[in-house]
């Protein structure tokens, strides 16, 4: 089916919420040397993303084949219930920002330098997001990413990077061993259309998580999935 690759995403730090977030004062020396990382990184970054528009083939109990690919996990699986495409893509920050990031040895910079990754990617997620918004029309839609619930374990990331055949030469991206992604700041998912909104989050029972955005829903798992966190 139809694979696309972005490559020219715009990025652009946004520079209030560095600051904020690292209490740094206007006019200070860390004000001034974060502003140079900033303008390093925005001249350096190009930020990728591949995404594919994919048929769901086939569907079992607790599998589904997305482009004959076999994907395990009862939760995706329920959530493709009523769906018969669906978007995998992959979002990195660069292997430019990545590469550069490594010669910065100051641990507060980089700390500094990290969060400038971690924009870069949402950049690149964002793009692919009104991408499919402007292509597709597709109204609500809801993401899944191996390794965020137990149900998808993260070695699942191995058949969604076959889906694109070569994700290290089309963006850079590459798989190490344990599954995890290089550069560090990539995501990986599937993108699918849907009534209501989804969060994985809403399966996960872990306390203090400082990524969720969506409470933790004791009764779902159980009233549509049909399992249990004991």
């Amino acid at each position: 089916m139809e694979q696309r690759i972005l490559e020219n995403i715009t990025f652009k730090v946004d520079r209030r919420k560095l600051f904020e977030t690292y209490h740094i004062e206007e006019g200070s020396d860390d004000s001034k040397r974060i502003d140079q990382l900033i303008i390093e990184a925005e001249k350096i970054a190009k930020p990728k993303a591949i995404y594919k528009l994919s048929t769901i083939d086939e569907k079992t109990e607790n599998t589904v084949f997305i482009d004959k690919m076999k994907f395990t996990s009862r939760v995706l699986r329920v959530n493709l219930d009523e769906v018969h495409r669906a978007f995998p893509f992959i979002v990195t920050c660069g292997m430019e920002l990545e590469e550069w990031s490594l010669k910065i040895t100051e641990m507060m910079e980089q700390f500094w330098v990290d969060s400038m990754k971690e924009q870069a990617v949402l950049q690149a997620y964002q793009a692919v997001q009104n991408e499919l918004e402007n292509r597709y029309h597709l109204g609500i839609t809801s993401t899944m990413n191996p390794g965020s619930l137990e149900d998808w374990p993260v070695k699942e990331q191995v058949p969604l990077f076959s889906l694109f055949g070569d994700p290290k030469k089309l963006i850079g991206v590459t798989l190490t061993d344990s599954f995890l992604m290089v550069p560090i700041k990539s995501v990986s998912g599937i993108i699918f259309p849907t009534n209501g909104q989804f969060e994985s989050c809403q399966l996960c029972p872990r306390k203090n998580c400082p990524g969720r955005r969506a409470p933790y829903d004791p009764g779902l798992g159980e009233s549509k999935y049909r399992f249990s966190h004991g």
